[in-house]
Parts: C-alpha cells; sequence; structure tokens
C-alpha cells in the first residue's frame, strides 16, 4: 500500500487518482495525480525521476530537490501514468482537469477543528494547513485586540456560527491570528473565522504559483469542506479578505463553489497588468518587490527562510507541517514569469485577470477599492461592469489607501452584508457591538490614536437604517434597494480631525461607468494653458527625460499603521517639484464651477523622441485657489506599446493593445501620437480651482509605486506637440449635476491624496523639425495668467509646410500651409 498524507475521509480521492496496475513491487516514494500535475515525494534527495504516459514513454525527466519532492506541470489530464525513478515504478496515476467539481465530493466528510489549528486535505491529497478562530479569539488570541470590558462581555462564540474563509498566501494559518489578515474585525462582527494558507506557502503542502487553476480549485475545496462542517451555520459560507485576500476571492468564485454564499473583496486588482505593468511599464517598487516575497515566503520553513510560523510549527513538533514542505522548493520562478511577459499573451495573461472572469461568480458580491491604493491601483472599478453573473452587487469607491476599504462607512455596509446574506439575520442584533467596538477596530485598521495613544473614542460609525430594521426580510429589502455604485468623496475631509477617514459627502449611482457621463477636453496650448480648444498655430515645448531628477516615491517610512505611517490620518509625504527643464506641464483656467469627475481618462499627446523607446508618466492634480495642490491621480505608456486595442478602448477607457506585435520604435524625426490611459479618480474639483496636468519621467509622485528599471536607461530629449495638427489634450469624464457638500478640504487631509505648496512651472520651446533653430522662449502653466510665448518664426513655419509629410495630419497641414502662404 501507498503512505499517503491524507486519511480515511479521502479514500475516494485515493481511488479516484490511483488506478491499480500491473506493477506489483510498492515504490519507497509516493505519487500523486493532480489538476494537470504530477507529484512526488519521499525521494532520494538529487534522484532523477521520470513520468511516463500511457504509452509507458517518457514525458518528463527531472531530478528531485533537497527534500526529495519532484513536481511536473503542464501534464495533460487523463489516465495511465506512471512515475519512475531508481528502479521502482509507482502504479498508474490519473491526471484531474480544472473542472471545478472534484471527481468525488467525499473529500468534504473530513472533520475540521471548530477551533484552533490544522490540516484540511484538496481534491488530489495536498494538506493545507488552517486555523479557525471564533468570536471570543478576538479577546484571547495573543495577536486579538486590546478591548475594553463592556466589549468583550458582549462577545460570545456559538454553535452553529456564521462563518467567513479568508484564503491566501500570506501566514493566514498561523495560530497566533493570521498575517495580514483581517479576522479580528469578522469576530467583532461575531463570526467564526476560517483562515488557510495557500498550497505552497506556511504549513500548506504543495509547491506555490501565483493563482494558478490548481490554487482556484483548492479555494472551491476549503469552502465546501468548512461548509460541511456541523458547526457551521446554514451549512454555507461567504468569504472575506482585503488585498490578497480579497483578489482569492474573485478568483475562488469564479469555480461557482455550491455552498459559498457571498463574497466581499477589497482593496483587488483588475487585471495582473494593470499593476505589474502598467500602461507597460515595470513596476518595480511594489509589484516585483511583492513577486519577490512570495517566492521567498515559499521556500521550505528554515531559520531565515519561508515563512516564520511553519518553522515555529516545526521546530515545536509539527510533523504534518514539516513533511509538507518537500514540494515548496518546486513554486514557480514569478521574477522570471514577469521578465517574459513584459508584453500580453492571452493565454498567460488571461487566467490572471479577474476582468476576464468575473462575470462567472453569481453570489451576492461586495467590493470596495481607493482610485489612489498604493499597493494594488486604482483600476477595481473596471470590474463593475463586468460583474453580470449576480444582479446582488454593490461597489464603494473612494480615494485613499490600502486600508481605506474598511473606512468607518463601507465597514458598517459591509457588515450589513454579512449579517444579510451569510449569518441570514438582521443586523440589528449585533449592531451595537459593531458600533461599540469600532474605535478600537479603526485604531487597529489605521493606527490614528486617541488622547494618551488609546483608541479614539470619539471616532464612530455612521447611522444605518437598515440596522432599524427589525426582521432579516426588511433589512435585506433597505439593502437591496441601495444604487450598485456608491462614490465617498473627500475621504479624509468629513470630521473634524484632518485625514480620519470619513468622506465630506457621498454620491450613489445604478451603474459604473457612471451613466450621463461627458467627456470634457482641454488642450494644451502655448504658456503652459489647458484651453477649450488647440491653439491657433503647432508649437512643441521639451523637456529632458530623466527617471532619476526626482525621488523614487513620494513618501518614505513606515507604509501601514505605525507611526506616522502611510495609512495614518496625516503621513508626510514628500511630494517633491519636477526640478526645471525635465518635465512639461499645463494648467486650465480657473474652473467656475464644481465638477465631479468619476472615471478613468486619457492624455493624448503628439511626442518626439529622441531614444526609440521611452517610459511616460501623466500626473492629475488640482491648483487650488488657496495656493495648495492636491494629487489626484496619474498614468502611465511605454510609447513602443502605444498601439491601442480599438475593440477594448472606448473614448474614457483607452486599452493599450499590449501585443508584442504592435510594438513600434519611436521615430525621432517627427511627431507620433501617444496616449497616456489614466488611471480612474473619482474627485471633485471645486469652483476656483484649475485642473494641472504634468508629463514626465516616470517615479515621484506615487508613495509605494516606482520604476527603478526605466527606459531608457540614461536621459533622453522629448518634445511635446500641439496646435490644430497636434491636438494634444487631457479628457476626463465629468459626470453633471454632483455638486460638493462641503468647500475646499484640508491640505493636508484627502486621503491618499498628498498635497503641497502649488509652484508654476516653466515649460522650454521646443522646435517643430529638428533642423529648425529653437527661439529661446518659454511658456508657464502660471495661474497668474503670466504670460510667455512659445512659437515659432515665420520661417520655421515654412520649412514645415514643406515637411509637413512628417505630420500625421500631412493633408490637413498642407491646407493650412497654402492657406497662411
Amino acid at each position: 500500500m501507498y503512505r499517503f498524507l491524507g486519511k480515511g475521509v479521502v479514500g475516494a480521492i485515493v481511488a479516484l487518482t490511483f488506478a491499480s496496475s500491473a506493477y506489483a513491487a510498492e515504490p519507497s516514494f509516493d505519487a500523486h495525480g493532480s489538476v494537470e500535475q504530477v507529484y512526488v515525494t519521499d525521494l532520494t534527495a538529487g534522484a532523477e525521476v521520470s513520468l511516463l504516459d500511457s504509452t509507458d514513454q517518457v514525458a518528463e525527466t527531472r531530478n528531485a530537490n533537497d527534500l526529495g519532492g519532484a513536481l511536473f506541470r503542464n501534464v495533460q489530464p487523463g489516465g495511465g501514468y506512471h512515475v519512475t525513478s531508481g528502479g521502482e515504478t509507482s502504479d498508474a496515476l490519473t491526471v484531474l482537469t480544472k473542472q471545478s467539481a472534484p471527481p468525488s465530493t467525499d473529500v468534504y466528510n473530513q472533520t475540521l477543528h471548530s477551533d484552533g489549528y490544522g490540516y484540511m486535505t484538496t481534491r488530489d491529497g495536498t494538506k493545507l494547513a488552517y486555523s479557525v478562530h471564533p468570536p471570543t479569539d478576538v479577546i484571547n488570541n495573543e495577536n486579538g485586540l486590546d478591548l475594553p470590558p463592556d466589549v468583550t462581555s458582549q462577545i460570545t462564540d456559538h454553535v452553529p456560527a456564521p462563518t467567513l474563509v479568508e484564503y491566501s498566501g500570506y501566514g493566514y494559518a498561523r495560530p497566533s491570528g493570521p498575517v495580514s489578515g483581517i479576522a479580528a474585525l469578522a469576530n467583532l462582527m461575531g463570526f467564526t473565522v476560517v483562515d488557510v494558507n495557500m498550497r505552497g506557502t506556511g504549513c500548506s503542502g504543495g509547491a506555490f504559483d501565483f493563482f494558478e487553476p490548481l490554487q482556484n480549485l483548492d479555494g472551491y475545496d476549503v469552502v465546501e469542506t468548512v461548509a460541511h462542517q456541523p458547526w457551521v451555520a446554514h451549512n454555507k459560507v461567504g468569504m472575506m479578505g482585503i488585498s490578497y485576500g480579497g483578489i482569492s476571492q474573485l478568483f475562488t468564485a469564479q469555480t461557482q463553489p455550491p455552498d459559498l454564499a457571498a463574497i466581499a473583496p477589497l482593496s483587488v486588482i483588475d487585471q495582473t497588468q494593470t499593476t505589474l505593468y502598467p500602461g507597460g511599464v515595470l513596476n518595480t517598487g511594489f509589484a516585483v518587490n511583492w513577486a519577490q516575497e512570495r517566492m521567498d515566503e515559499a521556500e521550505p520553513a528554515g531559520p531565515n527562510s519561508g515563512q516564520p510560523y511553519a518553522y515555529q510549527q516545526i521546530q515545536g513538533g509539527d510533523q504534518t507541517c514539516a513533511d509538507n514542505q518537500a514540494l515548496h522548493p518546486e513554486h514557480a520562478n514569478l521574477i522570471q514569469k514577469i521578465a517574459e511577459n513584459d508584453h500580453y499573451v492571452p493565454e498567460v495573461a488571461d487566467p490572471l485577470s479577474p476582468i476576464t472572469f468575473v462575470d462567472k461568480i453569481n453570489v451576492p458580491t461586495f467590493m470596495a477599492c481607493q482610485w489612489t491604493d498604493e499597493q494594488t491601483g486604482g483600476h477595481c472599478p473596471t470590474l463593475a461592469e463586468h460583474m453580470t453573473g449576480t444582479d446582488k452587487k454593490w461597489f464603494t469607491f473612494t480615494n485613499g489607501v490600502h486600508t481605506d476599504s474598511l473606512d468607518p462607512e463601507t465597514y458598517n455596509r459591509m457588515f450589513d452584508f454579512f449579517e444579510i446574506y451569510v449569518a441570514q439575520e438582521s443586523p440589528a442584533l449585533k449592531s451595537a457591538l459593531v458600533h461599540l467596538s469600532w474605535p478600537i477596530a479603526m485604531q487597529a485598521i489605521f493606527g490614528i490614536d486617541g488622547p494618551g495613544g488609546l483608541p479614539p473614542v470619539t471616532a464612530t460609525l455612521p447611522s444605518d437604517p437598515i440596522q432599524t430594521q427589525p426582521t432579516l426580510a426588511l433589512a435585506k429589502q433597505a439593502f437591496e434597494a441601495q444604487p450598485s455604485i456608491r462614490v465617498l468623496f473627500d475621504n479624509g475631509a468629513g470630521n473634524s480631525n484632518p485625514g480620519w477617514p470619513y468622506p465630506s459627502f457621498e454620491q450613489s449611482f445604478p451603474s459604473f461607468p457612471i451613466p450621463d457621463t461627458e467627456a470634457r477636453s482641454w488642450y494644451l496650448g502655448p504658456d503652459g494653458k489647458l484651453a477649450d480648444a488647440p491653439g491657433a498655430a503647432d508649437a512643441a515645448d521639451g523637456f529632458t527625460w530623466d527617471a532619476h531628477a526626482r525621488p523614487l516615491t513620494n513618501f518614505t517610512g513606515d507604509t501601514a499603521a505605525g507611526d506616522n505611517g502611510l495609512w495614518t490620518a496625516t503621513p508626510p509625504y514628500d511630494w517633491s517639484q519636477d526640478p526645471a527643464g525635465t518635465a512639461v506641464a499645463y494648467v486650465t483656467d480657473p474652473l467656475a464651477s464644481d465638477s465631479a469627475v468619476i472615471g478613468a481618462g486619457r492624455v493624448d499627446l503628439w511626442v518626439r523622441s529622441s531614444a526609440p523607446d521611452v517610459e511616460l508618466q501623466a500626473t492629475i492634480s488640482e491648483a487650488r485657489p488657496d495656493g495648495k495642490e492636491t494629487f489626484v491621480q496619474g498614468g502611465w505608456v511605454r510609447a513602443k506599446a502605444r498601439k491601442l486595442d480599438e475593440a477594448k478602448s472606448t473614448e474614457l477607457e483607452p486599452v493599450q493593445s499590449l501585443r508584442q506585435e504592435d510594438f513600434a520604435d519611436m521615430p525621432s524625426d517627427h511627431f507620433e501620437k501617444v496616449t497616456i490611459p489614466l488611471y480612474y479618480e473619482g474627485h471633485m474639483y471645486r469652483a476656483g480651482s484649475s485642473i494641472r496636468v504634468r508629463i514626465s519621467a516616470p517615479n515621484g509622485d506615487q508613495p509605494v509605486w516606482s520604476f527603478a528599471q526605466p527606459v531608457p536607461d540614461g536621459q533622453a530629449q522629448m518634445a511635446i506637440g500641439q496646435g490644430p495638427d497636434m491636438p494634444s489634450r487631457l479628457e476626463l469624464p465629468v459626470v453633471p449635476g454632483v455638486t460638493a457638500g462641503a468647500g475646499l478640504p484640508p491640505c493636508p487631509g484627502l486621503r491618499g491624496e498628498p498635497c503641497r505648496d502649488y509652484e508654476p512651472f516653466e515649460n522650454a520651446s521646443a522646435p517643430l523639425d529638428l533642423g529648425t533653430p529653437d527661439d529661446g522662449n518659454s511658456g508657464s502653466d502660471d495661474q497668474s495668467g503670466n504670460q510667455g510665448t512659445a512659437g515659432s518664426t515665420t520661417t520655421g513655419h515654412a520649412k514645415r509646410c514643406k515637411k509637413s509629410k512628417k505630420h500625421r495630419s500631412a493633408a490637413a497641414a498642407k491646407k493650412r500651409c497654402k492657406r497662411k502662404h
């Protein structure tokens, strides 16, 4: 008999996975069929091991790792496989398909602890580490919260319990509480939480890869296994989590586990590309570092490797955790994958992009994201229009940092959601405890203290009419009457304490993109102005492209909730100005009325570059009448990857092709249209303010995202065209009928939007043709209206007539030349 890692509860899976065979001798190793994989353990370190197909032909040969494990990936599903090593051969193995349902549901009959640490077995025999945290864990756990007696006296455990699953590759299963998890918050809401480590991480068996299909199916198995426990209320579970634990919900929910009640993904991505390669530019500051951390934590647990809790478990005698390390060295090389996929390959990118599969999600969904999320980025709103598989879906969008998906307004609404769709009870039953405990929760989430370092007792949750409904039916009716889209404006300005996570006003809408949105364009013009129409004559401004002109980021220090951390009320940003000659900047006249911008937008530029490939950054800000400037949003483009995908693009949401066959060098002798897609914003530009756009090399305007491998390596000379033949412009989605609920927000104050003194910027002029001498004048984006010149001489214009074929609009240029001369 084989020495299986599972117990008798997985006998049915074993029977399906391992068929009887003619090989009589029992090998000294264990071989298992998995989902498009075969894994082997208990090999001799370094031993050669081969996978044989159904005709006994060698499909692949490799060597066992130092822990005696080996993994064969990308194996065609089917039966009749064998593994051979050292003259020994396994019985026949069956490789499973990617279908959601397992060959047998008997695996879900295993018993899990109702409290504490253990292991659950998936369809392929892999054991995943988990920890169950009933509500009282928030009191008793060493990583729980310091709660006052009036709160602890109201927290009780009960069975069966409404239950939520938190699932990621972080150290979620750590017995003392999840690493980067939010189980304690759910405990305060009265929920039991099951925290699970993904395969290949911590004490879980298997090998790690970034959201491979097998990892998603593990999520399916986790949901079904937990839901089958007698201590789970209604035998249905919800999923909760922020960031990694939020993204995993999208990947799991697409598999449609039958006992999944609802999901609440917070601070998530819409595509891997929009965080990893924004505009085709490699995000080394967050995405690459995050990938490297995942690889490091997927290593076998040791004193200086893997996840610390796993090493502690092994040192404490956890043999299962020790055995589960055997396949950890087989983790995918994410850094290599990143390097190999700097362009769009559908079969690689689409399975990793929630935007391509959220239409399969068929359970109630509550999602919250921030336009200025410093980790995942402001692109998650695209998911709203693609999530067509359920009509029970609610989205909250606001400015803010990564944890602002837990701001008071959203936290309160999420509690309602879980109570209605998972606990299946009226929120009125537990709302008093949730409100009472909020100051403790807020301090833990945001690092915002009250006097003496105590919780901020003046922090409150907003009143909520849903929590006044006496029955589940009435509460559900009230909740479902809410519009699908909720936008919180001026987060950080809705409280007497600047930077506390309260909005000054909000607006709800039936769908996203917002109906009746208007595309509003401002054109780059002379003197650093953004005008309603292109200038009368073609001209150009220039700058020296230099990715090292400013610091990589606008923030240094604790990027979480520590002292002066990024998540606190008013973090100490250091948002530097562009050095002279390293950017161009343009600003509108003061706005006559409030302008609500909700959505993405674009910056269309006519660009001439001395380098064949160059990365550009656009930064949008509000130049306020009080002399301050507030960051709003940014966008990026790799000029070589400038071609848009016309099928995916809309006027206000341009989408690059990013296919390698569409890459094209920039011409050095004439202007080429380049569109910079902007990330999403939800900002109220006040009457009297101006809108500013700056174009530069990447870096300097984000607290975490940065671009340390710029293209080109050195400097480049850039020219940005403007005028009738080169109508460079800023286009934003303006939503009519929305007015500000208050005056200018404090500076600093808006969360995720640093504020600084406004400084005018002088643009340097550039020749339209490389043979035309520069007249030496410059333009300014000074709000005060100080005038400069950025034109060119009549002689220069005549030369351009002769070379009009170099313009994209050659015919129009020739007509204009004839008209003027």
